[in-house]
């Protein structure tokens, strides 16, 4: 069985003041809406746990609750954490028994398509105890020595972009393979960001299939712009959205 998991607890400092990021509304619906949609949508995903602020599960389990979505895949909205790593590992607590991969999806990224979803999916049930989906990189890459305070920054590398790749989500993973890496990989500051990357810190492997441009992260106003272009090209082309 498979499930995913959102963690949609976070307030989104990027896109401004105000609403947390989630709930943002894309063409009149929140984001969260739209990435439990998405998740939804998949054949191979029966169970979708949304992991919500620490104060506001039952709020978000009523705004999901208000918007249609597939009626065969279950909804669990459980209470988050103060970091995202923690958010994730509460919403692996909340899986029952049966479930043997694990999707961790950006509630950011509400528009991924299905094909991405089951690509990932299928990659983990063949046999990869971790797997990200991602795309070449179309700009250079400078490694750069920061400097406080925006003045300029030396360059100290150019990395070669043909061995370089942008993750995106979700990412795959055996479920026993995900757990211990949030019991081995201790919390520190802000916690990790990249559950992938805590799968490494272990030693295993971690494969990378394609992404998809529609994939991306809505973090700033600009990318709110292009997600609604998005949405309305598929209700254009596909009827839905």
């Amino acid at each position: 069985m498979t499930a995913a998991v959102i963690p949609a607890a976070g307030r989104g400092v990027r896109l401004g003041p105000g609403t947390p990021k989630a709930l943002r509304a894309l063409n009149g619906v929140p984001m969260l809406v739209h990435a439990v949609r998405a998740m939804a949508r998949s054949r191979d995903v029966s169970l979708v746990v949304v992991v919500a602020p620490p104060d506001g599960a039952q709020e978000a389990r009523t705004l999901l609750d208000d918007h249609a979505r597939p009626d065969s895949t279950e909804l669990v909205v459980v209470p988050g954490g103060g970091t995202r790593q923690e958010s994730v590992r509460l919403g692996l607590a909340a899986l029952p028994p049966e479930v043997t991969v694990v999707l961790v999806h950006d509630a950011a990224r509400p528009l991924v398509p299905v094909e991405t979803v089951e690509t990932v999916a299928a990659a983990v049930r063949g046999g990869a105890p971790a797997v990200v989906p991602a795309l070449p990189l179309a700009d250079t890459v400078k490694q750069v020595e920061p400097r406080a305070g925006g003045g300029p920054e030396p360059v100290v590398a150019t990395p070669d972009r043909a061995a370089l790749r942008a993750v995106q989500t979700p990412q795959g993973f055996d479920r026993a393979t995900l757990e211990k890496a949030h019991r081995t990989v201790a919390l520190e500051g802000e916690g990790v960001t990249d559950d992938a990357g805590m799968v490494e810190r272990l030693g295993l492997p971690v494969v990378v299939v394609p992404g998809h441009e529609e994939a991306f992260k809505v973090t700033r106003p600009l990318d709110l712009v292009l997600a609604e272009a998005v949405l309305d090209r598929r209700r254009a082309t596909d009827g839905f959205a």
